[in-house]
């Protein structure tokens, strides 16, 4: 796969806020959600991985907590990603718990892959395969996969036409002791899908159950 064009960023916000949002978390979420956050923040994740906090959506649960990732692979964005934590001490009925793991993950895609007609299914299988292969129970998963492909015209005609898969998802990790799931874990997991979809080989043999497709190429062959 090529690189990921940008980061996901949309320009408000920022680091400044995002730990600003942070310090009014620790001082007023419930314990399992604070305990959940440190979990994240103690993850030790594969060195292509760059990863820092970024301000969450404000709206769709009591308290969240968001991070942004990249896959680089020398000084190239190979995929990038963003994973939001949500939790409602209530409860949530859509969701089946008090808390919600919710990601965007995309890259652009060689050409030969882009026609594969198999490829929604088989990249919704990197998500599942990543969180099974971890041994990690969840619920409720849901989400889209999209691949779309952009032709240049006139002025920009010399640009090569380019295709990009998009993955958006959600799902129910599953609470341990105290109401905190291992988010740890489902980090860990969510970035084996991110090198997944980079083209990175896996990490170790607790990887080689994700699927993977053919005639992709080495992101360090360039």
């Amino acid at each position: 796969m090529a690189a990921a064009q940008g980061r996901l960023s949309d320009g408000t916000g920022g680091m400044d806020d995002a730990k600003e949002g942070d310090q009014d978390a620790k001082e007023t979420a419930p314990l399992p959600f604070r305990a959940a956050v440190d979990a994240l923040k103690g993850a030790r994740l594969r060195p292509e991985i760059e990863i820092d906090p970024t301000r969450p959506p404000q709206r769709l649960a009591p308290y969240s907590y968001a991070l942004e990732a990249a896959v680089v692979a020398e000084d190239e964005d190979l995929a990038d990603g963003r994973l939001v934590l949500l939790h409602d001490p209530a409860g949530h009925e859509a969701w089946q718990g008090a808390f919600r793991l919710v990601t965007l993950i995309r890259a652009e895609l060689e050409p030969e892959m882009a026609t594969d007609p198999l490829l929604p299914e088989v990249s919704w299988s990197w998500l599942t395969g990543a969180l099974q292969a971890r041994g990690l129970s969840y619920g409720e998963p849901s989400g889209t996969v999209t691949r779309a492909s952009s032709h240049y015209f006139g002025g920009l005609s010399e640009r090569p036409s380019a295709s990009q898969i998009e993955i958006r998802a959600s799902w129910t990790p599953r609470e341990g002791l105290g109401g905190v799931p291992d988010t740890a874990a489902h980090l860990a997991a969510w970035c084996d899908l991110l090198c997944q979809i980079a083209g990175l080989p896996p990490a170790g043999p607790g990887d080689a159950s994700v699927v993977t497709l053919p005639q992709r190429r080495d992101p360090h062959s360039r």
